[in-house]
C-alpha cells in the first residue's frame, strides 16, 4: 500500500522519511527520519520516559547509549506537570533537558488500562486524575492540541484500545471509533505538526486491514501498528505483524507500539517496521536483570558475589566500559537498595538495544539481515544462563507492557 503523492501542506520539510536500502530476502529496510530536533537511523528504539525522564539516567548518559530518539506520554504529563507548566517553561525538550528527537504517545495505552475508572464514548475519555482526583476530559482534538504545546517532534493520534482477546463486536466499535477520532485529529493539526495514525483492529486481520486503509486515505506522516501486548498470545502478535508490517504504507515511517522483547523486534524489522519502545529495557534494569548476547543475567542471584566481570564483557555502555562496575558490585548495590544498581543496568540495558537495532542496519545494509535475524532469534531462544541454584534469590520475572508500572 503506498501513501500520496503529494502529502499535506501542514507538515513541513522539518520532518522527512528516506528508505536508503532494502534487504533483498525480507521487508526489513534502513531509512532516515529527518526531525526538528535532528536525524534518526531506523530501525530506532526510543526509550520510554512516560514523565519526561528515563527513570534515573541523565540525559546525557541516555545519550551515549546510542539513543536518538525518546518516547514521552501525554497522559501522564497532563496529569503532572500539566500542559500550562511545560508551555511556560519553553517546551518539552527544554523542560527535561533532552534535545534531540520526541515521540508522544497520545496516552490511548494508558486509558485503557483504568478500565472501568474511564468513561469512552464517541466524543472522548473522561476519567478522574489518579493523583488528586480532577476529571479528565480528553478528545481527540485536546490529544493533538496538547501535543502541539508540548513541542514534540511526533504526535500520536487519541485511539481506543481494548484487551485482547475480546468481543469482535467491542473490537469493531472500538475500531471504527479509533479511525473517527484520527479525523477529528487531523482536522485540527497545526501547520508544521507532524501527526501519526494508529492501526487498531484486535486480531482480526480483516478489520485491521480495513483501519489501515481508512488511515492512509487520511494520510498521516506515519503509521502506527497499535493494541498489542495487551494479553494476546505471542503467536497472534508475530501473525499480525507479519502479516501488516509490508502493508503498510512504503515510504513512510512504520512504528510498532510498545512490543519490545529483543527478539519481537528482530522479527518486526523483518516485517518492515522502523520504530520500536518499550518499557521492557528499563524495568528490568531496575529489577536487576540484564540483556547480554548470552542471554540474560539475574544480578541478585548469590553466583555472581564474587563474580569481578562487567554486566558483558567487551561492551562499551556506560556501566561496562573499563571494567569499573562488577557483577558482584552491582548484586551489592540491589541486595542494599543503592539507587546506583538500577540506573547502571537500565543504561545497560538500553545499549544493549541501541546495539541490537545497529546489528540489523549493518544487516540490511550487507544484505545479510536474513541470517542474522535467523541466527539471532535462535540465540535468544537459547539462552544458556543457568538458573537451577535453589538458593539463587532471582530478581522479578522479564515481561511485556504492562500499564501498572510507572513507565510504561
Amino acid at each position: 500500500m503506498r501513501d500520496s503523492a503529494m502529502g499535506d501542506p501542514r507538515e513541513t520539510i522539518l520532518f522527512r522519511f528516506e528508505v536508503l536500502r532494502s534487504d533483498p530476502h525480507t521487508h526489513a529496510r534502513v531509512g532516515r527520519l529527518t526531525t526538528p530536533h535532528g536525524d534518526v537511523d531506523t530501525p530506532t528504539f526510543m526509550p520510554v520516559g512516560s514523565r519526561a525522564a528515563i527513570k534515573g539516567v541523565m540525559p546525557e548518559l541516555v545519550r551515549r547509549t546510542g539513543t536518538q530518539m525518546i518516547l514521552c506520554n501525554t497522559y501522564h504529563l497532563i496529569l503532572r506537570p500539566g500542559e500550562e507548566v511545560i508551555a511556560r517553561v519553553g517546551g518539552l525538550h527544554r523542560f527535561m533537558g533532552w534535545h534531540g528527537p520526541i515521540l508522544t504517545d497520545s496516552g490511548g495505552f494508558q486509558i485503557y488500562s483504568l478500565g472501568q475508572l474511564v468513561a469512552i464514548d464517541d466524543r472522548g475519555v473522561r476519567f478522574r486524575s489518579h493523583i488528586d482526583g480532577q476529571l479528565v476530559d480528553l478528545t481527540p482534538e485536546r490529544a493533538v492540541e496538547v501535543q502541539q504545546v508540548f513541542g514534540s517532534d511526533i504526535a500520536m493520534v487519541l485511539d481506543h484500545v481494548v484487551p485482547l482477546p475480546e468481543e469482535p463486536h467491542r473490537v469493531e466499535e472500538a475500531t471504527k471509533r479509533t479511525v473517527a477520532w484520527a479525523a477529528r485529529a487531523r482536522k485540527v493539526q497545526s501547520p508544521g505538526q507532524t501527526l501519526f495514525g494508529i492501526v487498531q483492529g484486535g486480531l482480526d486481520l480483516k478489520l485491521r486491514h480495513w483501519c489501515l486503509e481508512e488511515l492512509v486515505r487520511l494520510d498521516f506522516a506515519g503509521y502506527a501498528l497499535g493494541g498489542l501486548s495487551v494479553g494476546e498470545p505471542p503467536q497472534e502478535m508475530y501473525r499480525l505483524v507479519t502479516e501488516l508490517g509490508p502493508c503498510m504504507p512504503e515510504h513512510k515511517p512504520r512504528y510498532l507500539m510498545g512490543v519490545g522483547l529483543p527478539q519481537d523486534i528482530v522479527r518486526a524489522v523483518a516485517a518492515g517496521f522502523d520504530m520500536f519502545d518499550c518499557v521492557i529495557p528499563t524495568r528490568n534494569g531496575r529489577n536487576a536483570t540484564a540483556f547480554t548476547s548470552k542471554g540474560r543475567l539475574r544480578l541478585r542471584n548469590r553466583r555472581y558475589r564474587l563474580d569481578t566481570r562487567p554486566i558483558e564483557p567487551g561492551c562499551l555502555c556506560p556501566a561496562c566500559a573499563d571494567g569499573m562496575f562488577s557483577r558482584a558490585y552491582i548484586r551489592h548495590l540491589f541486595l542494599t537498595g543503592e539507587l546506583l544498581g538500577p540506573v547502571l543496568v537500565s543504561l545497560h540495558n538500553v545499549y544493549y538495544y541501541q546495539k541490537l537495532l545497529a546489528q540489523c542496519r549493518a544487516a540490511v545494509a550487507r544484505g545479510t539481515f536474513r541470517q542474522f535475524a535467523k541466527e539471532t532469534i535462535e540465540q535468544l531462544a537459547a539462552e544458556t544462563e543457568e538458573i537451577s541454584d535453589p538458593a539463587d534469590a532471582e530478581g522479578p520475572a522479564l515481561g511485556r507492557r504492562n500499564a501498572a508500572d510507572e513507565d510504561s
